[in-house]
């Protein structure tokens, strides 16, 4: 398998530099960028979307507090299963 070494990246370069000249240049390498990080986020699962069940604990929280939720009054339960409506 042959190697790819500096100056075979070089021409390359230059070829891409010739193609699409020096002001997209840094535009397409950002959205290659771009595009390589949302991959590999796609791929490991990680991302900015997750979000893990502590802060969906203290999101819930805080809207139940700007609701006006009574304190004494308690939360449904949101562990409880839900019914299934079997059709006769």
């Amino acid at each position: 398998m042959p190697n790819i070494g500096l100056p075979e990246l070089a021409i390359v370069f230059v070829i891409m530099l010739l193609i699409f000249g020096p002001k997209r240049l840094p535009g397409l390498g950002r959205q290659l960028g771009t595009g390589m990080r949302e991959f590999k986020d796609s791929i490991t699962g990680s991302g900015k979307n997750d979000r893990d069940d502590d802060d969906y604990d203290d999101d819930r929280s805080k809207v139940e507090t700007a609701l006006g939720r009574p304190e004494g009054e308690k939360a449904p339960l949101a562990d409880e299963p839900a019914r299934e409506h079997t059709p006769r």
